[in-house]
């Protein structure tokens, strides 16, 4: 999610993410179904879905989570059900919910895997990220920047015994450096904040783009996918498609209001207005999407 920094609601005392639960969605598969919400004190950052694939030698975390105590409290769910070594921590891509919470496994020295471009995006917003996140959740619940020790400059593949994890690194979409994965012996797609499902999608990156990559993810040929927000598991074909119908929208109306002449502010209330049915959130969203889309659009 584009947190730009969009953690901008009410703060409130105590962590919510311990009253959320893993789902078990079989095979060694463990998800947090998170809420639908900003970040605020309550929640510490712990709104995107994440969770963990226990291999047969070792464990993968599918996003650290959106502080240091968010990683935390993953890192002990894991711990309640699994003492192997965790491996790989993945980081899907810059946004601090799903990242930020990468120092709480820093003493389990795995490798941190990012996509290539990771790097000089947590170099442009990594520290303002953290402090935004420290005015909101309190100091004592953030940690510090992690960066990528395994950069995926294409597609690489990892064995967590009997069990390959498939790397894709993408062109600029949902952001810059968005990186998803595919798990071989389910056939579970991974692609992070390039799926949104329910939620309404956060462009910060590339609209065309966006689309393209789309496709890209159609291309795996997977049944089910878990996304960046939404359910724990969906069937991919539907949910990509109600959200290229979204994106799909949102990039023609612009144009067409760009034709027109139409100022960035009107078509930011105005374009794709009619979409948000089944989007929650989309009021707050829709009209910087548009935003993002027009600054690139008109360049055309």
């Amino acid at each position: 999610m584009a947190m730009g920094l969009c953690l901008c609601c009410v703060p409130m005392r105590g962590f919510a993410a311990a009253s959320l639960s893993l789902k078990d969605v079989g095979n060694g598969l463990f998800i947090r179904e998170a809420p639908h919400e900003e970040a605020t004190r309550a929640n510490s950052g712990g709104i995107a879905n994440i969770g963990f694939i226990i291999g047969r030698d070792s464990v993968l975390v599918i996003d650290p989570g959106g502080s240091l105590a968010d990683g935390q409290w993953l890192l002990s769910e894991i711990r309640n059900r699994t003492s192997k070594p965790i491996r790989h921590v993945v980081m899907t891509h810059v946004h601090p919910d799903h990242c930020l919470g990468a120092a709480a496994f820093a003493e389990e020295r795995p490798d941190f895997v990012g996509h290539h471009a990771l790097r000089s995006a947590l170099d442009a917003r990594g520290s303002y990220y953290r402090q935004r996140l420290v005015e909101i959740v309190g100091s004592e619940n953030v940690g510090g920047i992690v960066y990528p020790t395994r950069e995926i400059e294409d597609v690489a593949e990892v064995d967590l015994g009997d069990r390959i994890i498939r790397f894709t690194a993408h062109g600029t979409a949902h952001t810059d450096c968005d990186l998803s994965m595919f798990d071989t012996s389910t056939g579970t797609l991974f692609p992070a904040d390039l799926l949104f499902v329910d939620r309404v999608p956060s462009l910060d990156g590339s609209l065309p783009g966006w689309l393209i990559e789309a496709e890209r993810l159609k291309g795996v040929g997977a049944a089910r996918a878990v996304p960046g927000h939404g359910p724990a598991m969906v069937d991919f074909g539907p949910a990509v498609a109600k959200q290229v119908r979204y994106l799909t929208a949102l990039r023609d109306e612009t144009r067409k209001a760009i034709a027109q002449g139409i100022a960035i502010d009107e078509a930011s209330r105005t374009v794709a207005a009619g979409e948000g049915e089944g989007w929650v959130l989309f009021d707050d969203y829709n009209g910087r999407n548009v935003i993002q889309a027009y600054k690139e659009l008109e360049w055309e």
